[in-house]
C-alpha cells in the first residue's frame, strides 16, 4: 500500500481495508486523545500520566500512553519497567509493535516513543504506512491515547499535542512552573491558533490554593484574549506518592485509599466525560491525518515565521 499525501492540507489518503483496521483498533472512531505537557521540568507531569493511565484502565477502559521520553523518568519506569526499544524500531520495519509495548497491567500499554516523536516531521511515505500498518495491526481497540508529551520539541510543544482533543498543562503551585506554563499556553496560541487548554495543577498544599492559582492563569488568559483555560483538578503534596516513586509504583498500586490516588481516580473519572467540541466525531483517520499534517509544519522556517 502506498501513503499519498494531497498538496491542500497534506492530507493522508487512507485505503479502505487500512481504514477499517484502524477503526477496529481504536473502537470505532470514538478514540479520545489527550496530551499532557508543561512549561518546565519537575512539575510531576509523568508521575501523573502513569497514574491517571492505571486510573483509566483500572475503569475497565484498555489504555494506551505514548511516552516521548527517554530517561530513567519516563513512564515505563514509573512501573518498575525498562523500555528497551521504541517506536523508531517499527516505522523502519526493525521490530513488530507488539516487541515494543509494555504492558504494565491489565488495560494498559505503553509504548516508548521519544525517538519517533522527534522524526514524525522527517517520517518518509514508507515510514509513514509502516506507522498505519502496525497499528491497525493490534486486535484490542483503544478507547484512550494518553501522550506524555516532551518539551524537546519547537515551541516545546508536541505535535501529538496539537492533534489531540484535549491539552493538559501539567503545572505546580512554585510562581516560575505557572509562569513557564502561561508562557507555553501563549506560544502556542499565537503560533498555532490553539485556544483551548486544560490545567492540572499538581503538588500544592490545599484544593483551595490549587484553585486560586488556576482562577488567577485563567483570567489573565482570558483578559488577553489568549486562550479559554478549563480546571483539570489538582493532585495535593502527598508522601505517599513519594514513596510510591521511590518503589517505582504508581500511588493507586501503592496505597490505594491515600488522598493522592483518590485525586487521581476522579481526573481519571472526569477525563472520560470532557467535550472533545470540534475535533469529536472524526475518530482516529482524522486525528492521524492531523499527527502527520502538523508534524510536517513544527519546523523552525513555521515558528520564525
Amino acid at each position: 500500500m502506498l501513503l499519498r499525501l494531497r498538496q491542500v492540507g497534506i492530507v493522508a489518503d487512507f485505503r479502505v481495508d487500512q481504514a477499517a483496521g484502524l477503526r477496529r483498533l481504536f473502537g470505532g472512531g470514538q478514540l479520545q486523545v489527550v496530551t499532557f505537557v508543561a512549561g518546565c521540568e519537575g512539575v510531576g507531569r509523568s508521575v501523573a500520566v502513569a497514574n491517571i493511565g492505571a486510573a483509566l484502565a483500572r475503569l475497565g477502559k484498555e489504555v494506551m500512553i505514548i511516552d516521548e521520553h527517554s530517561s530513567r523518568d519516563d513512564i515505563a519506569s514509573a512501573f518498575g519497567l525498562s523500555a528497551r526499544f521504541d517506536l523508531i524500531n517499527v516505522v523502519q520495519k526493525e521490530l513488530p509493535l507488539q516487541q515494543v509495548l509494555l504492558q504494565p497491567m491489565v488495560g494498559l500499554r505503553v509504548l516508548p516513543a521519544a525517538k519517533a516523536a522527534a522524526k514524525l516531521g522527517r517520517l518518509s511515505l514508507a515510514q509513514q504506512q509502516n506507522l498505519l500498518d502496525a497499528l491497525s495491526g493490534l486486535e484490542r481497540p483503544i478507547d484512550v491515547i494518553l501522550v506524555d508529551a516532551s518539551m524537546a520539541h519547537p515551541h516545546g510543544f508536541s505535535p501529538f499535542g496539537l492533534a489531540s482533543q484535549e491539552a493538559v498543562v501539567v503545572l505546580s503551585g512554585n510562581s516560575a512552573s505557572i509562569t513557564e506554563a502561561y508562557s507555553l499556553i501563549k506560544k502556542v496560541s499565537h503560533a498555532f491558533a490553539r485556544k483551548h487548554f486544560r490545567i492540572l495543577v499538581n503538588k500544592v498544599r490545599s484544593y483551595p490554593d490549587a484553585r486560586s492559582i488556576f482562577d488567577n492563569i485563567a483570567q489573565v488568559t482570558a483578559q488577553r484574549g489568549i486562550a479559554q483555560l478549563e480546571y483539570a483538578g489538582a493532585i495535593l503534596l502527598d508522601e505517599s506518592l513519594r514513596q510510591a516513586a521511590q518503589l517505582c509504583r504508581p500511588v493507586l498500586v501503592q496505597a490505594p485509599n491515600s488522598d493522592a490516588a483518590s485525586a487521581f481516580r476522579d481526573i481519571a473519572a472526569d477525563l472520560l466525560y470532557w467535550q472533545r467540541g470540534e475535533r469529536e466525531g472524526g475518530g482516529v483517520e482524522q486525528f492521524v491525518q492531523q499527527l502527520l499534517h502538523l508534524s510536517q509544519r513544527i519546523t523552525p522556517n513555521v515558528l520564525r515565521a
